[in-house]
């Protein structure tokens, strides 16, 4: 079976002298989460509309699974989920209601249309309210909703825009964990943020751009080891309060320093790659101290995209 596949090819938009976006190339393929990252204004919903047909390129193209977008729009957008700017739900409809109406408009014969909504309601943990009325939903379920719609006729590619923006600390993170489990049913999720963290916690590898121009595009690995200049670091979360210099982590191989993020959780540099952070996991969990979370920092990725969005000003 193919992989999915989103292919942009010199995209550039233009409005007179202004230039939102400048002649960006991009491939992406195979079942995983892109994280497309840039501070407002960089040209991020810019990209993800003209991918969707939304709005017309000056100049190049993009593919969805080898189908021209612009003039084919039907058959390339046939495979994607679009969620875009967060459209509100008429109040008075349930959410099986706004899902029947997503279906029908999305194609989704009518045979299957109430096992899709099933299914998609559960993948998005909202089928204890599915008859509920979402006038009196929260901002969080709402998204998620917003999200079963984009999934109603089961795409491989799924193209989102800022998903958890605006959203309660609780809200972001049920958006997160419904974004996780995305890929793991060979989709392709390109999902543009400016919260670092969410792309840290969620997505595979990461694409920057700035004043319309893609800064890199690379695995969140292998953009920190290429611009962090031999720093990395790992947040290290444990069952119980733990005290780094009691436990002496800063004398293990290539550790630098150690930040007392809370009484449980710590923040380690290090330098060596990935390689070191291996050992580092392998030593931290033979102390037998309970660790229960061991995962990149967000700081690491954070340095590098303010070091690098600084430099293209």
């Amino acid at each position: 079976m193919a992989q999915p596949s989103i292919v942009i090819e010199k995209l550039t938009k233009r409005y007179g002298k202004f230039t939102a976006l400048d002649h960006l190339d991009l491939r992406l393929e195979g079942a995983k989460c892109v994280g497309f990252l840039g501070p407002n204004g960089a040209g991020k919903t810019t990209t993800l509309k003209m991918a969707t047909d939304m709005i017309f390129p000056t100049e190049g193209q993009v593919f969805l699974n080898g189908e021209r977008v612009r003039g084919n729009r039907e058959k390339a957008l046939s495979n994607a989920g679009v969620l875009i700017e967060s459209p509100e739900i008429y109040p008075s409809l349930s959410p099986r209601e706004a899902l029947w109406m997503a279906a029908e408009i999305r194609g989704v014969p009518h045979g299957e249309r109430n096992g899709r909504i099933d299914e998609v309601l559960a993948e998005v943990k909202m089928s204890d309210w599915a008859d509920k009325k979402t006038g009196k939903f929260s901002k969080g379920m709402k998204q998620r909703v917003n999200l079963a719609a984009a999934l109603v006729q089961d795409p491989e590619i799924l193209i989102l825009d800022e998903p958890a923006t605006g959203l309660d600390p609780r809200g972001m993170s049920e958006v997160r964990d419904i974004v996780r489990g995305l890929k793991k049913r060979n989709r392709l999720v390109f999902m543009s943020s400016h919260i670092l963290q969410e792309v840290t916690d969620v997505c595979d590898e990461v694409a920057l751009i700035n004043a319309g121009k893609l800064l890199f595009y690379d695995t969140l690995a292998n953009v920190t080891a290429r611009f962090s200049h031999g720093q990395s670091s790992v947040d290290a979360t444990f069952a119980a309060p733990v005290d780094a210099q009691t436990l002496q982590i800063g004398s293990l191989g290539g550790v630098g320093r150690v930040e007392q993020l809370d009484p449980a959780r710590l923040r380690i540099h290090f330098e060596g790659g990935l390689e070191t952070q291996k050992k580092l996991l392998k030593e931290l969990a033979t102390l037998d101290i309970g660790l229960v979370g061991f995962r990149e920092s967000g700081s690491s990725l954070e340095e590098i995209y303010l070091e690098q969005v600084t430099k293209g000003d």
